[in-house]
């Protein structure tokens, strides 16, 4: 079973940064963090294809949120900056089974780390 270990959320105000880290003990061809908000759906944040490091954004996202991977560390990494109150939610990391959907495929994603709180304040 593979295990996804999500770590650095916090407490920041609005217009401040946090940076999550997921490390795993092997990598798929796509990994993705998630999050889930109260009373919403999860929804997918940010995708990478781990072969050529192809990324793919939730549109609420892109511009300030950065998805990276370092093979060495068998890590992903979400910087997020200019965060908003409504970026809070618990973020997940996830990954794809082997297949040929893009990584920006969201439903696909099927396994799941035990999520980081992250909260933002006005």
């Amino acid at each position: 079973q593979v295990q996804l270990k999500e770590s650095g959320g916090g407490s920041v105000q609005a217009g401040g940064s946090l940076r999550l880290t997921c490390s795993f003990p092997k990598s798929s061809d796509c990994m993705g963090w998630f999050r889930q908000a109260p009373g919403k759906e999860r929804e997918g944040v940010a995708g990478i294809f781990t072969g050529a490091l192809n990324t793919f954004y939730a549109d609420s996202v892109r511009g300030r949120f950065t998805i990276s991977y370092d093979w060495r560390e068998s890590e992903i990494y979400l910087q997020m900056n200019n965060l908003k109150p409504e970026d809070t939610a618990m973020y997940y990391c996830a990954d794809q089974p082997p297949g040929k959907w893009p990584c920006g495929a969201w439903t696909k994603y099927t396994r799941w780390g035990q999520g980081t709180q992250v909260t933002v304040s006005s």
